[in-house]
C-alpha cells in the first residue's frame, strides 16, 4: 500500500484567524474485511487540503460517494457544512450562515438531514437540532418545537431521536418529534451515540472509576431500558464506528481496532496508520461498502 495520499480538490483559501476550533484533518480509506481479524486498508485520500489549518469534523456518509463534514476556514467566526463528493473529488459549501453547524446525518425520509445548530439570541447560546432539505430548496427549520440543548444525536426511526442532552448533569434519552417528550436512558454519558444493525442503540458511559464502557441498549423493550456493558472503551478514548456486521471499530493514535461481542475477547489491532502521519485519530465514518473516514490532528 503507498505511502502517498491524494489531494482532494480545493476552491477555496483561507484568510486571518478568527476564534477556531482546534485543528483537525480528515483521511479516507476503502477498507477490505479479509477475515475476522485481518483487514487491508487501500487508496488512501487526504480529503481536507483546502483548509489544512482549519476545523473539519464530524463526517457522515449520506450515500457511499457523499460525505458530509463541519468545517470552519481561518476566514470564518463559525463551523459550516460542506458536502464531499469521493467520486467526483469536489466539494460543495452546504450552509452559509451565521450560526455553526455540526453533525450533519441524513435523516430516515432519505429526502432531509439534520444538523446540530449554534444559535445566538441576545447574550444566550442556545443548540438545538435543525433539518433541511437534501436539495436544498428552503433554509430548513428546527426539528423540535420547544427542545434545546441536544449536543449530540443519533436518528431511530422518522419518529424518534437519541439525543445528549446538556444539563446538570447532561443525559441520554429517547425524543420525540411530534410531542418533545423525553425519556430518559443513562446519565455520565459521552459523545458517541449509534443505532446498530440490529436495531438497537450503542454509547459510551463513564462508570464511578471515571473509565468508559460501550453500553448497548435495547429499543423493543420500552418498558424496561436497561443497558447492558458491551466492552471497556480503548483507554482514553470516547469515539467508535459500527461495520455491517456489528463489529466495533476504534481508534487511539495512529492505531485502528476490532471488536465483535461474539467472536472476539478484546479489541484487535487491524491497523497502524503512522505512515501517513496519522497520530491522534478522534473520531470515525464507515460507508456501507466499507470507506472509512478518520479524522485526526
Amino acid at each position: 500500500m503507498t505511502k502517498y495520499i491524494f489531494f482532494f480538490v480545493s476552491i477555496f483559501c483561507g484568510f486571518s484567524v478568527f476564534a477556531q476550533l482546534p485543528q483537525s484533518n480528515i483521511y479516507l480509506f476503502n477498507m477490505k474485511q479479509v477475515s475476522d481479524s485481518i483487514f487491508e486498508f487501500h487508496q488512501p485520500q487526504y480529503l481536507t487540503a483546502f483548509n489544512a489549518n482549519g476545523y473539519n469534523n464530524q463526517p457522515s456518509f449520506f450515500t457511499n460517494d457523499e460525505l458530509y463534514i463541519s468545517a470552519q476556514m481561518p476566514s470564518m467566526q463559525q463551523p459550516e457544512l460542506y458536502l464531499l463528493n469521493l467520486r467526483d473529488r469536489t466539494k460543495l459549501r452546504v450552509t452559509e450562515t451565521a450560526e455553526g453547524e455540526f453533525s450533519p446525518t441524513r435523516m430516515p425520509d432519505f429526502y432531509n438531514f439534520s444538523a446540530i445548530r449554534q444559535e445566538y439570541i441576545g447574550r444566550d447560546t442556545v443548540i438545538r437540532l435543525w433539518q433541511f432539505p437534501i436539495d436544498r430548496l428552503t433554509n430548513g427549520k428546527p426539528v423540535f418545537k420547544y427542545l434545546q440543548g441536544i449536543g449530540y444525536y443519533s436518528w431511530i426511526n422518522s419518529k424518534e431521536v437519541a439525543v445528549f442532552v446538556v444539563d446538570n448533569p447532561s443525559y441520554l434519552a429517547l425524543a420525540n418529534v411530534d410531542t418533545d417528550e423525553l425519556i430518559p436512558i443513562a446519565t455520565d454519558v459521552g459523545r458517541c451515540i449509534r443505532k446498530l444493525p440490529n436495531g438497537n442503540l450503542s454509547f459510551i458511559q463513564r462508570n464511578e472509576a471515571g473509565a468508559w464502557t460501550i453500553m448497548e441498549l435495547s429499543l423493543y423493550r420500552r418498558g424496561n431500558f436497561t443497558p447492558q456493558p458491551i466492552i471497556s472503551s480503548l483507554g482514553g478514548v470516547e469515539d467508535f464506528a459500527v461495520l455491517p456486521d456489528g463489529s466495533y471499530i476504534m481508534g487511539r493514535g495512529s492505531k485502528l481496532y476490532k471488536f465483535n461481542r461474539f467472536r472476539d475477547e478484546d479489541w484487535i489491532e487491524i491497523a497502524d496508520l503512522r505512515y501517513y502521519n496519522i497520530t491522534n485519530i478522534s473520531r470515525l465514518a464507515i460507508s456501507p461498502d466499507l470507506k472509512i473516514a478518520i479524522v485526526a490532528d
